[in-house]
């Protein structure tokens, strides 16, 4: 459940002093990423969407598609999502503390805060894009994203629909 996630937080090749639950995490992360960035549907999306939100357009259709997951958790999951959400925050790995300090602190607001329980609402792809936003190194206009998922809500779910149909084929999910 963490070895994923903390594919975000591990830059360049140097991957290889986690243990091998870790490695595969972040390898399996990093080819998702390397497959919705590579899309045809997303990249189409990200084109249509780039005028209002440059540079970001492709953060804001991870949001959406998070977003979108969350909403639709039955089609993909056995378990239902209050479950799965209640498993994930109470799992720690035993490999945890040896995860950057950054990652540990992301996981205690993750946790505490229960940052998932909002993301099947508007309210929670409004504060995920504002969070996002913050983090962002230059000025952006993540904030806004909402604002484009509701204008182009169709063709959003019809990219996502797509591009989870492809990905759990390829990825055999």
């Amino acid at each position: 459940m963490l070895s994923n996630l903390y594919g975000d937080f591990v830059k360049g090749k140097n991957y290889t002093k986690y243990p091998e639950i870790v490695q595969k995490g972040i390898t399996l992360h990093r080819s998702i990423d390397h497959f919705i960035d590579t899309h045809p549907a997303v990249t189409e999306l990200r084109l249509s969407l780039y005028d209002k939100l440059p540079k970001v357009a492709g953060v804001a259709i991870d949001l959406y598609f998070d977003h979108l997951l969350a909403r639709n958790w039955k089609q993909f999951h056995d378990k239902n999502y209050e479950e799965f959400l209640a498993d994930f925050y109470i799992h720690e790995a035993e490999f945890e503390q040896e995860l950057k300090i950054e990652f540990s602190q992301f996981m205690y607001f993750f946790r505490t805060k229960k940052w998932l329980d909002y993301y099947p609402t508007s309210f929670g792809l409004q504060k995920s894009c504002e969070g996002v936003a913050k983090r962002i190194s230059f000025e952006n206009v993540l904030h806004k994203a909402p604002e484009q998922f509701y204008l182009k809500e169709n063709e959003i779910n019809q990219c996502f629909e797509q591009y989870m149909n492809d990905a759990i084929n390829k990825f055999n999910l």
